[in-house]
């Protein structure tokens, strides 16, 4: 068994927050978060097995690199115990596709083993879940990592693919050549501050939960524009613009634009399966009071469809509560609009 440590001295989260971070997308990482990542010989968790594992924790203020590689087959039983062991003192697990692939592949592993599963009770943050409801707003069409590196600007990758490591490993296993080795665990390495790097890209999913501080609000040729503080800084600057909005937001602060008819602007609502949207008026209605429209008035509200108008006055502009109140209903339907 190769067991590596690493401190990571540079550029790394702070603890605190990666607890912001967390708690912005409704997760508790808890004291002792675990970021992982697993390497394989294939998909198949009962076919293929297991021959490294990474993993980033913080210790005295500090974050370190941890890594275990199995040289032979023989050692995936020895290479699972290690990270139960690992696990004991976790407060939570954080990994990218963690749910489809890393968790499963490894529960199977410590069945196939008759090993008990580390993962009991412990709370698990899948940034790829998080992640793939901002694909659009990212103008990303495709989520594997390698893709949001390249988006946060991260440098190229030196080492080889997770394809071409299962290639390299097979290699390894028959002549023990430190050089594959150094290239295997370096793939790993670059995986694992990928995904640190990753991690601060909740800052997107956070824009669609609330949490916003408006700054200041003001009409502009029928336009309402309102710019607000975020609920934490994104990476990197991104922009949608859509039917009647356009939102831009950069590190702390993000703007809206929307379209203002006689000074009135719409209001959305994200439960737009409890509203109908009456087309005669143009706003929608709570199914409680429009059942008893006639059916011919009424359609069925859709996410664009759900919204009601409200005037844009002076009693607006100059309250930061209701410009708040508006943003948090309007802003995550406008976001989450495809």
């Amino acid at each position: 068994m190769i067991v590596k440590k690493l401190a990571i001295s540079k550029g790394f989260l702070e603890f605190n927050s990666v607890k912001i971070l967390s708690n912005s997308v409704s997760f508790d990482c808890g004291p002792h978060p675990v970021f992982y990542d697993i390497e394989t010989t294939g998909l198949s968790r009962h076919s293929t097995f297991l021959y490294l594992i990474g993993a980033l924790t913080q210790k005295n203020h500090s974050w370190f690199l941890y890594q275990w590689m199995a040289e032979s087959h023989e050692e995936e039983k020895e290479l699972l115990n290690i990270f139960s062991d690992f696990l004991k003192n976790a407060s939570s697990t954080i990994q990218y596709n963690g749910t489809s692939f890393d968790q499963p592949y490894l529960e199977e592993r410590y069945k196939i083993h008759n090993l008990p599963s580390p993962f009991v009770s412990l709370p698990s943050l899948d940034l790829y879940q998080k992640l793939k409801s901002c694909k659009d707003l990212l103008k990303l069409k495709k989520m594997k990592q390698p893709d949001l590196e390249y988006f946060l600007g991260l440098p190229a990758r030196k080492h080889c693919s997770g394809g071409e490591c299962v290639r390299l490993y097979k290699s390894y296993e028959k002549n023990r050549d430190s050089v594959l080795r150094d290239i295997i665990m370096g793939h790993n390495e670059e995986d694992m501050l990928g995904l640190e790097k990753i991690f601060s890209m909740m800052a997107y999913p956070a824009l669609m939960t609330r949490g916003y501080e408006p700054l200041n609000a003001f009409l502009e040729n029928d336009r309402l524009i309102i710019k607000f503080k975020l609920p934490v800084p994104v990476p990197v600057p991104v922009s949608k613009k859509g039917d009647g909005f356009y939102f831009t937001c950069k590190e702390k602060e993000g703007a809206l634009e929307a379209e203002a008819a006689n000074n009135k602007v719409k209001q959305y609502y994200s439960n737009y399966k409890d509203y109908d949207y009456i087309p005669q008026e143009d706003t929608a209605m709570p199914k409680i009071l429009s059942r008893y429209m006639d059916k011919s008035l009424r359609k069925n509200a859709r996410p664009e469809t759900c919204y009601t108008w409200f005037l844009c006055d002076e009693s607006f502009l100059d309250d930061k509560d209701k410009q708040k109140q508006y943003l948090n209903h309007t802003l995550p339907c406008l976001l989450s609009q495809k």
